[in-house]
This record gives structure tokens, sequence and C-alpha cells, in this order.
């Protein structure tokens, strides 16, 4: 198993930058594909970005392909969500999961595919 504990939310302006952390405990974290999922509120959660075990690949939703990067420590167990030229739409709160991968590929994108979850990180975003 794995646990996970978001930081790195807050209130910004549009425009601004803001990066958020996810640790993990265990010591397997590089058995793992991680992602980032966020819920606005009245919306369902949808799918931001995903990382391989070794942090060589990555997918993004179309909403913040460009401004978003996706990044990971798998010697601190650690990955980092980097959010550039932020947007009121971006406002959510952000969750950080964990998927056991015995391969490096597929990236798993689906929140299904993600067993682990964080308690999320809230992410408000001013016009």
């Amino acid at each position: 198993q794995v646990q996970l504990a978001e930081s790195g939310g807050g209130l910004v302006q549009a425009g601004d930058s803001l990066r958020l952390s996810c640790a993990a405990s265990g010591r397997t974290f590089d058995n793992y594909a991680m992602g980032w999922f966020r819920q606005a509120p009245g919306k369902e959660r949808e799918f931001v970005a995903a990382i391989s075990r070794s942090g060589g690949s990555t997918s993004y939703a179309d909403s913040v392909k460009g401004r978003f990067t996706f990044s990971r420590d798998n010697a601190k167990n650690t990955v980092y969500l980097q959010m550039n030229s932020l947007k009121p739409e971006d406002t959510a709160v952000y969750y950080c999961a964990a998927s056991f991968r015995s391969t490096y590929y597929p990236i798993p994108t689906r929140q299904h595919e993600y067993p682990y979850w964080g308690q999320g990180t809230q992410v408000t975003v001013s016009s």
C-alpha cells in the first residue's frame, strides 16, 4: 500500500504559478505510476496529468497542456505538479493518486485505474 499527502495549494491570481507536491509513503514508490486529478465545485472529478514509474513519460489533459508540468523524484518519494499561467477555471481541489504498475507503459489516465488517493489540496485562482 501507499499513502499520499498533497501540499502546495493556495489562493493566487490569474496568470500566477503554483507548485503542488505529493509525498508518498513506502519503499516501492518507483513501482507506481502517479496521477493528478481535480474536482471543481459542482463538477465531477477529472483527469489532469499522469506520469510513468520512471518519470520518462507524461500525459496531460488538453485543458492544461503547455501550462502544467508533471515531474517526480523517486529518491524523495515525491511528485510535483508545476502549474503556470493559472486561470480561474483551474480552481478545484487537486488530488494525487497512485497506481501500481508491473510495466512502464501504458500510463493510466482513468480514475478507476488508481486505487490510492490523497486527501486533496485546494487551488483557487481569482480573476
